[in-house]
């Protein structure tokens, strides 16, 4: 079929259903079996067209069995396995991606990850996984195993466990590569995302970095004021508005043209989902049914992002996830000493993988969980290494520097293809 037919006559019905029908065969042939025509078709790469090569996402649920240790524990093992194979055994897990985006426990995980020390100098060095897991872990012992009962912030040992973290000179500036970190605004009764690209535009939009980690765990609500106190938010969990945020972080890369130029489809990205176990399924309470509506959402973005990556799926997107026969029968957030929970989301990371198939759901892979950050510790390594020799910047980020007034007018752009 080379076009599409000519509209029908006004009052027809029968001819508006033909038309109808016909529109989507085509959609259909495009979508099941690649039907190439003119219109429909996606541009090709020309032959010896330079490639910008792929933005580096990486993902973290809020949600989940874990408070946030099984994403922490898959990020130990990632960084491991990029100092292993790149020869550097300083690198860092804020090395090797452009964008970091987490809700709840992981909202604070990439917070740790992707903020810059005081003492990082003008690269602002970033904390190794190991430490930021060792944080969750003193975390959790302050909140005595209680998250979803009481919530974060919810005692001094918490508080002092943010102020320690992020001091009240860090903001949502002072990360070394864009963040996002969702929260749910009651008075607007939307969910709001702390930016970094839009904290460096003004200071409207800039939130201190332990009010923005309090945000996205808060169970009761929380008033929040950005750093020149124009914007006033009123904030629940990240969990409610966004447990899994990568469809987020995905499309803030897509529509950021100032500092993702080239990135214009799936096709030019690399993503990392880390979740953290499933839920209690049998557990009757409110709590227990806000867990599973949770793991559901996180869940529903899954199929979504793996239907639109399609084929390239098995290499550009990468789902880590619990199939929760580890986390059910270690009695799931019940875990009574930290050793268990450390050693049960080892048996999580050692389970065959769990991945969306386009119109058969849910299947267990051939590989295991561990075995596919190793492989993508690879694609991200050979991202790098083709950045060296590109002429093209993959990434143009926006910079302030941390001692410049706090202007829209102190952001700069920093082109470079390694970044």
């Amino acid at each position: 079929m080379a076009a599409l037919p000519k509209s029908p006559p006004h009052g027809s019905a029968f001819d508006v259903d033909k038309l109808t029908s016909e529109i989507f065969s085509i959609l259909e042939n495009k979508f099941l079996f690649g039907y190439d025509a003119p219109n429909f078709a996606a541009p090709k790469p020309q032959p010896g067209k330079l490639a910008a090569g792929k933005v580096r996402i990486l993902s973290i649920d809020g949600g989940g069995a874990t408070d946030g240790v099984l994403a922490a524990k898959s990020l130990v093992h990632l960084e491991a396995s990029l100092r292993r194979r790149s020869g550097d055994p300083n690198a860092r897990i804020a090395d090797f991606f452009d964008v970091a985006a987490g809700s709840g426990a992981g909202g604070i995980l990439a917070a740790l990850l992707f903020m810059r020390r005081k003492d990082g100098g003008e690269g602002g060095a970033t904390i190794a996984a190991e430490e930021a897991l060792r944080f969750l872990i003193r975390r959790r012992k302050a909140s005595r195993g209680r998250l979803f009962r009481r919530g974060w912030p919810g005692g001094r040992a918490e508080k002092k466990l943010l102020r320690e973290a992020f001091t009240d000179e860090l903001t949502m500036r002072d990360t070394v590569k864009p963040v996002l970190i969702p929260c749910y605004d009651l008075e607007s009764h939307a969910p709001f995302v702390f930016s970094r690209a839009d904290a460096l535009e003004m200071d409207a939009c800039d939130f201190k970095l332990s009010g923005v980690c309090a945000a996205t765990m808060a169970e009761r609500p929380l008033e929040l004021r950005s750093v020149d106190g124009r914007t006033r938010l009123v904030v629940v969990n990240g969990r409610v508005a966004m447990n899994n945020p990568t469809a987020a972080a995905i499309t803030h890369v897509l529509n950021n043209k100032q500092e993702f130029p080239f990135c214009n489809g799936v096709e030019d990205l690399l993503v990392l989902s880390l979740g953290n176990g499933g839920s209690d399924f049998e557990d009757p309470s409110r709590s227990g049914f806000a867990r599973i509506t949770e793991d559901g959402a996180s869940a529903t973005v899954d199929q979504a992002v793996s239907m639109a990556f399609g084929e390239s799926g098995k290499h550009n997107y990468v789902r880590i996830q619990a199939n929760g026969v580890a986390a059910r029968r270690q009695g799931l957030a019940n875990y009574k000493k930290t050793r268990d929970l450390l050693e049960s989301t080892e048996e999580m990371l050692a389970q065959k993988h769990v991945e969306s198939v386009l119109f058969q759901g849910k299947k267990i892979g051939e590989r295991t969980n561990i075995d596919r950050l190793e492989l993508f510790s690879g694609e991200i390594l050979r991202e790098e290494e083709r950045r060296k020799t590109s002429i093209l910047p993959t990434v143009v980020l926006k910079r302030s520097s941390p001692h410049s007034p706090r202007t829209s007018s102190s952001t700069s752009l920093s082109i470079s293809s390694s970044v």
